[in-house]
């Protein structure tokens, strides 16, 4: 077989070569002295030599696991640290070296540091998270008005951990800051409002607060009530008691105003209105107005409702004497613009309501105050048009004064006061001239305001329009006759024309009595060709 010779590649150093070459020769001289056999030998060293490939290879096997471990701890430290600055949002890291040299062992070494450094700032971004979370999930349960459960444990999103993202969380921590302080501010308003509002209403105002949440009556307890529903009550709240106050006031007013005419009605010494003056005098004050405390207490509004019933007793034995004073200055009124009066028949029904009783004094005092306003408010609206038929009736006084002027033989003597007469005549001719165009526009006037309002322009119960369609009318006729008699004069001979003069003359007084206007006692009268008088002089009613 000859000498066995250890493969090459096998031997590792010169301390292996010659143990195992001193084993080597130590079995051969046991073989020679054996005897054994040559087939047995190579066997036996066949079986050494794969024992030892054997071990040789579980010794590379293992440092093949060992430099695999080594690649995938450094590539997993790289994908950490990738993650981290992706997670982190960092583009870069200085400590990071960007090319490594060395053994695999080395190369991991150089990377620990900074990976290290990098999972120390996640757990510090980690942290900065987690407080700025907590404290907006505080601020919502506030809001919310659950901050006993602001305590559960946060769950922080780790995709994620960018100075962006915490800058959005912060942004929103600041916004919601911003929305609990105006609740706040809007709470603290409101408390205040309603000590206000108590205080003048004379309630107890830290009772109805506490009947909102017992914890609005401290400072602490009022940061931790800023939910929707407080406000809602707080606000709910507000509003009663404006409305309340709102009430008051206006209830206040009408007693004050009560209290003023009745005052006012029967002359009711100062000294006797001093304890309510005070009550009269809101009817000028604005609701908004910074009142004394008390001021619109239950107690004020039911003393001043006592006085005014007592007052108002009191006027019932005044009540015929001031109805009478309403009814005359509502004719007076009337009389004035030349309006219908209500009828005596009327009146004297309201009388015999106020003798029996069946009539409340307020209301009755408060119809006749609308009745007189509504009949003021249309004498005003008649002003303009009752102008202008004073205008026309003194008008139709000079015209008639012309026509007996003219026919006065004597006219232009040297006579005294004739040049007076003159002069007169001369701006009747004016007036004269100027009827038929105030006339048109005094139909104008009459049909817009009895468009306007859908009702009759009545002058003295009769109506106007129907007045001046006549008169219009007649004077037509009028100017149409005196046209043909002129005519008639230019062709006729100076005979016929005396004669036709004195035909004339007489059918001139036929239309001078057909239609007369004079003025009677501030009113007009006129006499139409069927026969038909209307009085507009309040004398002449029917």
């Amino acid at each position: 077989m000859g000498s066995y010779q250890t493969p090459i590649g096998v031997r590792t150093s010169s301390m292996v070569e010659t143990s195992c070459g001193f084993l080597l020769q130590e079995l051969q001289k046991i073989w020679d002295e054996v005897g054994e056999d040559q087939f047995e030998r190579e066997k036996i060293l066949l079986d050494l030599e794969q024992e030892c490939l054997e071990v040789y290879r579980r010794k590379v096997d293992r440092a093949n696991i060992s430099r695999a471990r080594l690649h995938q701890e450094l590539v997993e430290a790289e994908a950490e640290f990738t993650h981290l600055l992706l997670t982190l949002g960092e583009r870069s890291f200085p400590g990071w070296p960007e090319k490594r040299a060395g053994t695999l062992k080395e190369q991991l070494k150089s990377i620990t540091p900074a990976l290290q450094e990098m999972c120390s700032r996640k757990e510090e971004r980690l942290n900065q998270f987690r407080a700025v979370q907590e404290q907006i999930q505080k601020v919502k349960a506030e809001i919310a008005g659950k901050s006993e459960e602001a305590t559960s444990s946060i769950a922080v999103n780790e995709s994620d951990l960018s100075l962006k993202k915490l800058d959005e969380y912060q942004t929103e921590l600041q916004r919601l800051y911003k929305e609990k302080n105006e609740r706040l501010k809007k709470v603290e308003r409101y408390i205040e409002v309603i000590h206000n509002l108590s205080n003048i209403l004379g309630k107890d105002s830290p009772a109805i607060i506490s009947k909102v949440h017992p914890g609005l009556s401290d400072v602490k307890g009022m940061s931790k009530n800023i939910s929707d529903t407080i406000l809602s009550k707080l606000n709910s709240t507000v509003e009663s008691l404006m409305e309340e106050k709102q009430n008051r006031l206006d209830k206040l007013h009408y007693l004050g105003k009560a209290l003023t005419n009745l005052w006012n009605l029967m002359d009711t010494p100062n000294d006797d209105r001093l304890p309510f003056s005070h009550i009269a005098g809101l009817s000028s004050v604005p609701s908004l107005k910074a009142l004394d405390p008390g001021i619109f207490s239950l107690d004020i509004v039911q003393k001043a409702e006592a006085e005014v019933k007592r007052l108002d007793q009191l006027k019932a034995s005044k009540m015929k004497e001031i109805f009478l004073k309403k009814q005359e200055e509502l004719g007076q009124i009337c009389k004035k613009s030349h309006m219908e009066i209500p009828t005596q028949s009327e009146m004297n029904k309201i009388f015999n309501l106020i003798n029996s009783g069946e009539i409340e004094h307020s209301d009755l005092l408060k119809s006749m105050g609308e009745q007189i306003s509504r009949v003021k408010e249309e004498a005003a609206s008649r002003k303009v048009i009752m102008e202008k038929v004073e205008k026309w009736i003194l008008a139709c006084d000079e015209e008639r004064w012309l026509e007996e002027y003219n026919r006065d033989e004597n006219r232009y003597s040297v006579s005294r006061g004739a040049h007076k007469n003159l002069r007169r005549a001369e701006r009747a001719r004016i007036m004269v001239s100027r009827i038929p165009a105030l006339v048109e526009m005094l139909m104008a006037m009459t049909k817009s305001w009895e468009e306007e309002r859908n009702k009759v322009f009545l002058y003295d119960q009769a109506p106007l329009l129907a007045i001046l369609e006549d008169y219009y009318m007649v004077r037509q006729e009028k100017e149409e006759e005196k046209k043909r008699q002129q005519g008639k004069k230019k062709v006729q001979s100076q005979l016929v024309v005396h004669q036709q003069g004195n035909i004339h003359a007489s059918r001139a007084g036929d239309s001078s009595r057909r239609l007369q206007f004079k003025s009677v006692n501030g009113g007009l009268e006129y006499t139409t060709p069927l026969n038909r008088r209307l009085a507009l002089g309040t004398q002449q009613l029917e």
